[in-house]
């Protein structure tokens, strides 16, 4: 699986680039909670007042604060506000004062002079401490209940006026209340007191509510549609780097194919090999797509929701563990479930595609023999097989939504109960409940991410391997790293020394000890009975095999020291089934020379024998070639095969029963053509009729797999039993005394 991820490597910046705008939508999502919170907490429950520090105080009002202060507490206010005096301000300072703070009219006002966060909340701890304790003694005072207070007299005026220990004996009991609220409870409480003073002093406090309000919901839409472009830009990127891989991939995977001997493909079956080119790097892109928008994301979130969770309140985080743990029970019941049958999926799939394309090729046959109920019935097991377990691994991975959904649920119940219950103490603000519960939603879909993400994983990380197989296979036939050039002095000669082959894990060999050389200007024709090796001794001049012993020499180099494209270019090849490309006629016949002329295409199909259907035809050469060549007949897809070994003109010409499918009449006529367009080149055909290579200068017979013939048609009746009664079998006896 890891193997696969190089094909990342030019797509590094793309990854970069999507990290970072991960990071970015991670920091903009765990954000919104924290905004949901202050518009509940600080908007709604609050005015509007983040604090319980005013940014302007009546004198009178920040005198009585400031008697239950110790000397420290005392200057740092000092410091951190500026008096408005009417006797110290200019005329035009003034009016600009009393119009924004009307209380001014009738006293002096403190206004805050400091921005500064860490001097705020410094002091926040003073002022909300302090206020409380002048809520409580005014609370107290209306109900009464301070001793020795003479009636009718300002209980301000008479505390003034109290020693300093009986104050600080009184404000320590006053505390004694104040220390059971934590600091967030405490901001709260005070607040009320800083809205208050803030109607004395003239402001207009529902339209301080109303700006934080839309403030704050401002910022909150502009970090969503700042989440929502990063989101968006990501799912491009994530699209465009799976689909570069899965380019890239099926481009390597391709090209090993092309390289692939014939050894290679009986390993890989071609069901197989076109499962591996298509379904299963497409399991690879898909993997691709969540992992590059997953697989860092959801980390980010999750670690970012705890890091949130623990600084919102501590006291539910437990009910964090309790969902992972639930969500990791859930998964791995699910996937220890689901896993095995992965593997199985995708070799269904394979066997699916075999069965499909055995049917689709073998129609006719089917049709003839009347076994289509056999093959429906063969499809429908094979089809039926995959459906079930494919319907068994779908059952068992949608039950994870349902479950995911009800955990989040219970989840959310829990913590609302839990919150309630903690708001209702006074030891939780109903802001903080809500962002816990995003917060917590949040953690649980960076799980149910990585869930989703394991649903590909198992069946891709199985598609991986398949293509690794493929990839990683080690081609029997490459060339040398020191290559020979073909020697041109002996253009055309073909000569086989002492050359045997079997095929790989076979015992016995398939030819053996064949020993022969063909010339330019000659014909060397083979002929044996079904399964002599007529075919493989053929191959194994293009190296579609290579020998296990012996030597095949082209030009007079071993062809296992030349460059396989070099000895290629050399012969023009015709195989025993003639194999037609989807395009047109013209596209076929000028396949292996494509600035082949109009006239040499022409001239190619006229010696073998196709313009008399190529000119039945209304679009004659641009007439459309079906995949396959299911539209022409068998005579004829052989027919323009060997045109298209003529167009190319190359100096070895390789017939491999190419003339079977054509009728005496025509294949006599072929090879009249034939034979002034061949005359400067090795002719090597493989026959099954006499008729076909009696002319031949020099006819090899094959009897499983050793040479028991070599000469002429007529020295190989008087000497070669096995060559004789081929030619009894198809010739009668004044047939052979004529010709």
């Amino acid at each position: 699986m890891f193997k696969i991820f190089r094909y990342l490597k030019p797509f590094i910046v793309s990854i970069v680039a999507v990290v970072m705008l991960l990071v970015v939508q991670a920091v903009c999502d765990l954000s919104l909670p924290d905004y949901t919170s202050n518009i509940v907490n600080v908007g709604i429950q609050q005015s509007g007042i983040e604090n319980a520090v005013p940014k302007v105080i009546r004198e009178s009002e920040l005198n009585k604060n400031t008697l239950f202060m110790n000397n420290s507490d005392k200057e740092k206010i000092e410091e951190s506000y500026t008096l408005l005096d009417k006797n110290k301000l200019s005329k035009e300072e003034y009016d600009k004062e009393v119009k924004q703070y009307p209380a001014l009219k009738k006293q002096p006002i403190y206004k805050l002079n400091t921005k500064d966060e860490a001097t705020i909340d410094e002091l926040n701890k003073i002022m909300s401490k302090s206020m409380m304790r002048v809520a409580g003694i005014e609370m107290a005072s209306e109900k009464g209940a301070i001793p020795n207070i003479p009636q009718n007299m300002d209980i301000w005026t008479v505390l003034e006026q109290m020693p300093a220990d009986q104050l600080n004996q009184m404000t320590k009991e006053i505390d004694k209340n104040i220390n059971k609220l934590d600091d967030s409870m405490l901001t709260q409480a005070s607040i009320n007191s800083v809205k208050s003073e803030y109607e004395k002093v003239g402001l207009d406090v529902e339209k301080l509510q109303t700006n934080y309000i839309f403030k704050s919901g401002g910022i909150m839409l502009l970090v969503a549609l700042i989440s929502m472009a990063a989101t968006v830009t990501v799912g491009f990127l994530a699209a465009k780097i799976a689909a570069g891989m899965g380019k890239n991939l099926r481009k390597d995977v391709f090209r090993k194919v092309v390289g692939f001997s014939n050894v290679e493909f009986d390993k890989f079956s071609t069901a197989s090999l076109i499962t591996r080119s298509t379904n299963d790097i497409q399991q690879i892109q898909t993997l691709m797509v969540m992992l590059v928008r997953m697989v860092f994301y959801a980390p980010i979130l999750g670690i970012g929701g705890v890091i949130k969770v623990l600084d919102t309140d501590t006291s539910m985080a437990w009910i964090i563990g309790v969902a992972v743990v639930a969500i990791l029970s859930l998964v791995s019941v699910l996937f220890a479930l689901a896993i095995p049958r992965f593997k199985k999926v995708q070799k269904l799939v394979d066997k699916l595609n075999l069965v499909t394309r055995e049917s689709l090729t073998g129609m006719l046959v089917i049709r003839a023999f009347g076994t289509q109920k056999i093959e429906e019935e063969r499809f429908d097991e094979t089809n039926g097989l995959l459906r079930k377990t494919n319907t068994f691994v779908n059952r068992i991975m949608s039950m994870m939504m349902p479950m995911m959904m009800l955990i989040m649920n219970i989840i959310t119940i829990l913590i609302v109960w839990v919150g309630a219950h903690n708001v209702d103490a006074g030891s939780m603000q109903v802001g903080d409940m809500m962002a816990f519960i995003q917060y917590a939603m949040q953690i649980i879909m960076s799980f149910l991410m990585i869930s989703m993400l394991s649903v590909i994983l198992p069946r891709a990380s199985v598609s991986a391997t398949r293509i690794s197989e493929v990839l990683n296979t080690d081609i029997s036939i490459k060339d040398t790293k020191n290559t020979k050039k073909l020697d041109e002095s002996k253009e055309g000669y073909v000569e086989f020394k002492n050359v045997s082959f079997k095929y790989p894990d076979a015992e016995d060999d398939v030819i053996s000890d064949i020993n022969f050389t063909a010339k330019p200007g000659e014909t060397t024709a083979f002929i044996g009975s079904t399964g002599s090796g007529k075919s493989t001794l053929i191959n194994l001049i293009p190296r579609f095999f290579d020998t296990t012993s012996g030597e095949v020499l082209v030009n007079g180099v071993n062809i296992k020291e030349v460059s396989q494209h070099e000895l290629r270019d050399k012969i023009g090849y015709v195989p025993q089934k003639g194999v037609l490309f989807s395009g047109t006629i013209d596209s076929n016949i000028r396949y292996g020379v494509q600035d082949a002329t109009k006239e040499e295409i022409e001239k190619a199909s006229t010696i073998a024998q196709a313009m008399e259907f190529i000119q039945d035809k209304p679009d004659r050469f641009e007439t459309e070639i079906a995949q396959g060549g299911t539209n022409v007949s068998g005579g004829q897809k052989q027919r323009l095969s060997i045109a298209r070994a003529l167009a190319k003109k190359p100096r070895i010409f390789i017939f491999d029963d190419s003339f079977s499918a054509l009728d005496l009449k025509t294949d006599a006529k072929l090879r009249r053509d034939l034979k002034p367009e061949t005359k400067d080149s090795t002719v090597l055909i493989v026959a099954q009729r006499i008729s076909t290579i009696m002319n031949a200068d020099q006819i090899i017979v094959l009897d499983e797999g050793k040479m028991v013939g070599k000469g002429k048609h007529e020295e190989l009746l008087q000497d070669c039993e096995v060559y004789k009664q081929i030619a009894l079998s198809q010739l009668s006896k004044e047939e052979l005394a004529h010709e």
